[in-house]
């Protein structure tokens, strides 16, 4: 297939270019200040409007299959990330049997490039067997497979001599470990942020602490092994210090945050509402400056969604049984643009923590937008206005705070093996 791509914005890492491109095969035969003659084209982008980033990667994501079928499976979750924008996302492990043997890894390889749906699905294994913090996995059985990290997100991984050889085993296979920080004696049964929300609405809370000394144990195992270790989901302020400060002390650490985290405080859960219950929980405005600070100044490295569906049953419930989790892969992109709109991210440092970062954290070869190399590109218009309704939700479950929401800036074209894949015309 024969692509031609007029006078549209092109995002590098060196800054911002009005170029014209031509894809042949797949592969970027031709960027041009000038109007590219070609015959034979088979599709036109001409739109001045549209911005071209190398295609984004959501390091972040639950896919729940297998085992948890109802709330998501691997074509819709594939599906909800190509509406999002997105040519690339990392599941985690969590699944019933959890991904903790190359069999699964190999199943949800397989059956991702069965659906034929143009977003490439990476694995991230089991840190521990079960997810249960006793027994690391067999890591080169699962490289072998497919995987391309380790992780027992949702469950931190208590015992710090068992994470402290996870982490001395990751290095033997240049794997990252991704840790889910939590002190889970400080955070039992919380529900939302502790502070005066949380007795006004008669919520136990869960503390930032709870999260601040579980990333001060990970980085301390970091810095004695020395192992590539990503911490996820940093939601408050002293989490930021923590991290900024082990980072200039040289801890070969990086760390990532979610758009509710940067975009909504606590006050969201008032009137109990669940599809704003998340873990780490939302903090409060001071938090969420602090995050965006992170963001801006280097200190968090990569936006994810964490994409966690749960059926409306689950969620439709009193607030303590509720399960914690919202979606997020179609929101990403109008969520991060608004750091731009801010000002303070530029495009392309919105690139380096979309696609970037995230490639090179899992091991992969980031995209680039270079003559010679293939065409694995997202193509935005940060403009575009709209509303998240739910027949526009590709996924199965809708539990995201942000429904009925508008939104500014969406994906509009990803290219990938050689074909373009129209989201919105």
């Amino acid at each position: 297939m024969k692509i031609k791509i007029n006078n549209l914005t092109i995002v590098t890492s060196s800054g911002l270019f009005r170029k014209n491109l031509l894809i042949d095969g797949g592969i970027i035969k031709k960027i041009s200040d000038k109007p590219i003659q070609a015959k034979g084209v088979d599709f036109l982008i001409d739109n001045e409007n549209l911005m071209v980033f190398p295609g984004f990667l959501d390091m972040h994501v639950h896919l729940r299959e297998p085992g948890f079928e109802y709330k998501e499976d691997i074509e819709s979750g594939q599906r909800a990330a190509l509406k999002g924008g997105f040519t690339a996302i990392a599941c985690m492990a969590n699944t019933n049997p959890v991904n903790d043997n190359s069999a699964v890894t190999h199943y949800i390889k397989c059956k991702s490039k069965e659906t034929r749906i143009p977003v490439d699905v990476y694995p991230i294994a089991a840190i521990t067997v079960g997810l249960k913090g006793e027994k690391i996995v067999e890591m080169g059985d699962l490289k072998e497979a497919g995987a391309v990290g380790f992780s027992d997100d949702g469950n931190p991984v208590e015992n710090s001599d068992i994470l402290r050889r996870a982490m001395e085993y990751s290095k033997c296979f240049n794997m990252p470990i991704i840790c889910h920080s939590e002190e889970k004696k400080l955070s039992k049964d919380g529900q939302i942020n502790e502070g005066i929300l949380s007795l006004k609405l008669g919520l136990k809370g869960i503390p930032k602490e709870a999260e601040v000394i579980g990333i001060y144990r990970d980085l301390m195992l970091a810095k004695l092994t020395k192992a590539k270790v990503h911490i996820a989901h940093v939601s408050t302020k002293d989490s930021v210090e923590l991290i900024r400060k082990a980072k200039k002390e040289g801890i070969n650490i990086s760390c990532e945050t979610c758009p509710h985290y940067f975009i909504l405080t606590e006050e969201e859960v008032l009137g109990y509402n669940t599809f704003a219950k998340v873990n780490p929980p939302l903090r409060t405005e001071e938090d969420v400056m602090a995050i965006r600070e992170g963001l801006k100044d280097g200190t968090i490295d990569v936006i994810v969604s964490d994409h966690a569906p749960h059926h409306i049953d689950e969620k439709d419930r009193e607030f303590e049984l509720a399960p914690f989790g919202m979606i997020g892969l179609q929101t990403m992109v109008p969520l991060s643009l608004e750091l731009v709109r801010l000002g303070i991210l530029d495009f392309q440092a919105l690139a380096e923590k979309l696609s970037r970062k995230p490639h090179q954290i899992l091991g992969l070869r980031p995209p680039a937008i270079k003559e010679g190399e293939e065409a694995n590109l997202t193509i935005i218009d940060p403009h575009y206005e709209w509303v998240l309704e739910k027949d526009k939700i590709m996924s199965k479950s809708y539990n995201t705070p942000f429904l009925g929401k508008p939104m500014k800036g969406k994906a509009i074209y990803t290219i990938k093996g050689g074909e373009v894949f129209e989201i919105e015309s």
